[in-house]
């Protein structure tokens, strides 16, 4: 079954793409945990003008090769003014974290932003985060599943693709990187998936995990104990693949460049047919030292050379393994 976009969601599609349909987008749309990073490596606190200047050196040097780049309008309007001309611009909606004065980490909108508004800052698309645990009680998920209508409904209003960042927790445990969370992944983020590809969101674009824990998988677990035979996780990618009609990416989740090539090529031989990434900190994390730490130039330095050959290294891998999007859209 193909999705439907109005022509004009259809065509700002295209502008987030490759030549190949494919999205090979980069993100840095992070800020509170960003601020951390650079403050960490320069050992003091980083104000606002740094991470400003960040966003702007990695928009201006890595965009030549990404077909897009996700920007936060808090800190990263004056990074979408640099970017190559030929690289389209995702602006997120969301706050950074969540609510955390009640259970179920509710999602909050930036104040002095809208569909419209992005639409006018040069937005190719709204971004939208969401934390969602498919076993939280209904009173919970409810509300959040009402959240994503009214921004689905605000995005097609005004013509732009929405892409909804899907991220599982477990309400009842504090890591999502330890093997009992990597037990019940797949469970939690295929039905998810599953959920939010109903045509009553309006949603154009998924951006998802991959549906296990890679490290735990067999022969990638350097040292620790496998949790999924390699059939076993092959099989969750493609019953995740096979839970949507719809278009969608995969996000890094602050793995290791190599760590994420290797699911992307995992997930091709499983027969997911993802149609590209919207990949972070994978990318341009370890330049957060050399720049905050001996200053713009050098982080620059690293920007053009180790962070250039990351994405060089993620565009031939997409080329080999992703699918177009075209395959699954078609205009109203």
């Amino acid at each position: 079954m193909s999705v439907k976009l109005t022509a004009s969601q259809y065509e700002h599609l295209q502008k987030l793409s490759d030549q190949n349909s494919v999205i090979s987008a980069l993100a840095i749309d992070q800020r509170g945990s960003l601020k951390k990073m650079l403050a960490a490596a320069a050992n003091k606190p980083a104000d606002e003008t740094t991470i400003v200047d960040f966003k702007k050196a990695v928009s201006a040097e890595l965009t030549k090769y990404a077909s897009a780049i996700l920007l936060d309008p808090e800190y990263g309007l004056p990074a979408s003014k640099v970017r190559d001309a030929n690289s389209g611009l995702l602006l997120s909606y969301e706050k950074t974290g969540y609510d955390v004065s009640e259970p179920g980490r509710f999602p909050d909108l930036i104040e002095n932003q809208s569909a419209l508004r992005i639409k006018e800052e040069g937005g190719d698309a709204v971004k939208f985060l969401l934390y969602y645990d498919v076993d939280d009680p209904d009173s919970i998920n409810d509300r959040k599943k009402a959240f994503v209508e009214r921004v689905g409904a605000e995005s097609k209003e005004i013509g732009l693709p929405l892409f909804v960042e899907l991220v599982s927790y477990d309400e009842n445990s504090d890591n999502v990187n330890d093997a009992a969370f990597a037990k019940v992944k797949p469970h939690k983020v295929i039905e998810m998936t599953r959920e939010f590809s109903d045509p009553r969101y309006n949603i154009s674009v998924l951006k998802l995990e991959v549906p296990v824990n890679q490290k735990f998988v067999e022969g990638f677990t350097d040292g620790n104990e496998a949790v999924y035979s390699q059939e076993e996780a092959k099989k969750f990618y493609k019953e995740q693949s096979d839970a949507t009609d719809l278009p969608f990416i995969f996000l890094s989740a602050g793995v290791s460049n190599e760590m994420f090539l290797k699911e992307l090529q995992f997930a091709k031989e499983a027969g997911s047919t993802f149609n590209g990434v919207l990949c972070g900190r994978a990318t341009w994390k370890p330049g957060v030292e050399p720049f905050a730490a001996q200053g713009e130039d050098a982080g620059k330095k690293w920007l053009e050379t180790e962070g250039k050959a990351n994405i060089d290294r993620l565009n031939k891998v997409l080329a080999e393994t992703a699918t177009p999007w075209t395959d699954k859209v078609e205009k109203a």
